[in-house]
């Protein structure tokens, strides 16, 4: 997907809340060999560094435009690659970090799995995802394109959500020899004093596959039509979206 990292950046602090609920978790160890999983535009890559004791670190996103903005960050390699292509490098690490990017990787009961076998020994996996099938405005979202003319217009294609649920993410990371485990969900609340901020918080992430799929007319059409339906199911303002994530942790011998 095309990203961009202005218009994801809109929303930065928002985005950045749960980097914090992640760091507190994590146990650090001088020298620590550490991987970012869709690092994005690396500014939390770097925070993350910054952090822990002399780590090694090195953060892979597939989006060169988000690459570019990670330049800046000296003491970091990034790489353009998928989360799938770095798996197949077979480098170990002893953490391997994700904020906000397995979302988009399809199949987790498989693909756990392949990135906790990156792990050395006494390695550490920390994961935050949004839950995107509890969120409103992507169940807005999933109605919309399901209707016409948006429905025949992506061919009835629509992304559905790989994120599986706490207990699913517990018993992988427990068949996979994790310890310690934490997994709990949250609301980072979102507070919108106009309806078009909301629309503009899901611009940047969840409709980017859609527009991508559509011509000028029928983007124009749909992003109508989606601001129609936040107005509605959003009454009263300023608005509060409770918008969930999924923290994970987990420890391996």
């Amino acid at each position: 997907m095309a990203w961009d990292p202005e218009k994801y950046d809109e929303f930065k602090s928002e985005r950045f809340k749960p980097f914090f609920d992640l760091i507190d978790l994590i146990g650090d160890k001088p020298d620590m060999k550490v991987l970012d999983l869709g690092c994005g535009t690396g500014e939390l890559t770097y925070m993350l560094a910054e952090r822990l004791i002399n780590p090694n670190v090195k953060g892979i996103d597939s989006s060169k435009e988000m690459l570019e903005k990670a330049k800046q960050y000296g003491n970091i390699t990034f790489e353009q690659k998928t989360i799938e292509e770095q798996i197949k490098t077979g480098e170990k690490w002893d953490l391997v970090f994700s904020n906000a990017a397995l979302q988009w990787v399809d199949d987790h009961h498989t693909l756990l799995p392949k990135i906790i076998s990156t792990l050395n020994k006494d390695g550490q996996l920390i994961i935050q995802m949004p839950v995107q099938d509890e969120n409103l405005l992507n169940k807005i979202l999933l109605e919309l394109v399901e209707e016409e003319p948006f429905s025949t217009a992506l061919n009835h294609w629509k992304r559905i959500s790989p994120v599986l649920s706490m207990d699913d993410y517990a018993q992988i990371l427990f068949e996979n020899g994790g310890s310690k485990l934490t997994i709990y969900q949250k609301v980072y609340p979102i507070i919108a004093a106009t309806h078009n901020e909301l629309y503009e918080f899901i611009s940047g992430s969840a409709l980017v596959p859609y527009f991508e799929r559509f011509d000028a007319a029928t983007k124009k059409r749909f992003i109508s039509e989606f601001k129609k339906r936040i107005s509605l199911k959003f009454k009263k303002l300023p608005a509060l979206y409770a918008f969930k994530r999924l923290i994970i942790y987990a420890q391996f011998h």
